[in-house]
């Protein structure tokens, strides 16, 4: 079981995920989406592909683009596509 914590508050948690560079990415079904707001933020990352990112608000505290994803991730990513991981403060614990 992996969980995604924030502010006292999980975020996600899941028996299935996947580790990409150290990174846990929770499937989409995973996600508490109530926390979660799109952020217009995207980044690149050369063999995964575009990033998306989430703003996280956990009892109206921000985390402004505390989680990301690929929607549409190369073919050598394909396994977390849409998948979810986090930084900026979220503890990822397995």
């Amino acid at each position: 079981m992996a969980q995604a914590v924030w502010e006292g508050v999980v975020l996600a948690e899941s028996d299935h995920y996947e580790v990409v560079e150290g990174n846990v990415y929770f499937p989409p079904s995973a996600l508490k989406m109530e926390y979660f707001r799109p952020s217009d933020t995207h980044t690149t990352c050369g063999w995964k592909g575009v990033a998306n990112y989430y703003t996280v608000t956990v009892n109206g505290k921000e985390n402004p683009d505390a989680a990301w994803y690929y929607p549409e991730p190369k073919p050598a990513a394909q396994n977390i596509k849409g998948y979810v991981a986090f930084w900026r403060g979220v503890q990822v614990k397995r």
